[in-house]
């Protein structure tokens, strides 16, 4: 996002507060429009990023065949339907079949992913379908447990709900034990 982008962005929230009946030149919101560009370009930061570049950088060769799980991944990101946060944890598992990835671009990636207004279910899927296609592993599982704003703060208002998504492919998908070896991994 340019300056000029987010001066615009700027003017357009100080828009917003006049609309819902704030005052934008009260001292505690003066600064506010400025700083929720700002702060709306960190959450979105993801468009800048190409997910493929953050794992090509980190993509090794090497004979491991055994599961390789990374859990409790912290996810932020915007429910596009609503601009609200929904927060949660992503769990990765995948099968290499001669290639590894280093393990902070597997954060990184859900990093990509999730700084974009999402939907929980593409999100889940994006994530799945990266690794697939430039590992080419045997398989890919992941697992997003998040729990929605737009759910809890507005609309039906229930505080104790979560949305648990999955995306599984090749061997994960395939063959039952290797599901529940992800699974059960990720429930300890």
């Amino acid at each position: 996002m340019t300056e000029n982008e987010l001066i615009s962005l700027s003017e357009s929230i100080q828009k917003v507060l006049k609309t819902i009946g704030e005052d934008p030149k009260r001292e505690g919101l003066l600064q506010t429009p400025a700083r929720y560009a700002k702060a709306l370009k960190f959450m979105t930061k993801g468009y800048a990023e190409n997910p493929e570049e953050v794992l090509n950088k980190a993509i090794f060769h090497e004979q491991y065949d055994e599961m390789v799980v990374v859990k409790d991944i912290e996810m932020y990101s915007l429910c596009e339907h609503h601009l609200l946060p929904f927060i949660g944890k992503v769990h990765i598992a995948y099968i290499p079949n001669g290639k590894i990835v280093g393990l902070s671009k597997i954060a990184r990636l859900v990093e990509v992913y999730s700084r974009r207004l999402q939907v929980q279910e593409r999100l889940t899927t994006q994530i799945a379908e990266t690794i697939n296609k430039l590992l080419k592993p045997h398989g890919v599982g992941v697992v997003v447990e998040a729990k929605h704003l737009c759910m809890m703060m507005r609309g039906v208002e229930k505080q104790n709900s979560a949305m648990v998504t999955s995306a599984m492919l090749g061997d994960f998908r395939s063959d039952a034990s290797t599901r529940k070896e992800f699974l059960d991994l990720i429930n300890k």
